[in-house]
C-alpha cells in the first residue's frame, strides 16, 4: 500500500515528518558536527517558522499520532536500549 501526503509519497517515518512539517527534519533536530554558527542559524530559522505558525507544534503532534496509528509498521525498529541482564550469584559468593 502506498501512502501520500498531498502529491508526495511518504515511504519512511522521516518522509512523514518532513511532509507534515513542510521542512526538513534536520532543521528541528540538527545534524551531527554542525558548527555553533550553523546551529544558531538553524535555530533562528526554526524560531521564525514557529512565530509564523504558532499552531505547528500541536498540529505536528496530531499528525504524528495519526500516522503512527495508521502505519504502525513504519515504526518497527530495534530498541535502542537492551533489557538489563539479570545478574546471578557466582559460586562461592555471598548472596
Amino acid at each position: 500500500m502506498r501512502t501520500y501526503i498531498g502529491r508526495q509519497q511518504a515511504i519512511s517515518a522521516e518522509d512523514f515528518a518532513e511532509l507534515a512539517l513542510g521542512t526538513p527534519v534536520e532543521l528541528w533536530l540538527g545534524v551531527e558536527g554542525e558548527t555553533d554558527e550553523e546551529r544558531a542559524a538553524r535555530e533562528d530559522a526554526a524560531r521564525d517558522i514557529l512565530a509564523d505558525n504558532p499552531n505547528l507544534p500541536d498540529d505536528l503532534v496530531r499528525i504524528a499520532a495519526q500516522v503512527i496509528e495508521e502505519n504502525p509498521d513504519l515504526f518497527d525498529v530495534v530498541p535502542l536500549v537492551r533489557p538489563a541482564r539479570r545478574r546471578t550469584a557466582r559460586k562461592g559468593a555471598a548472596a
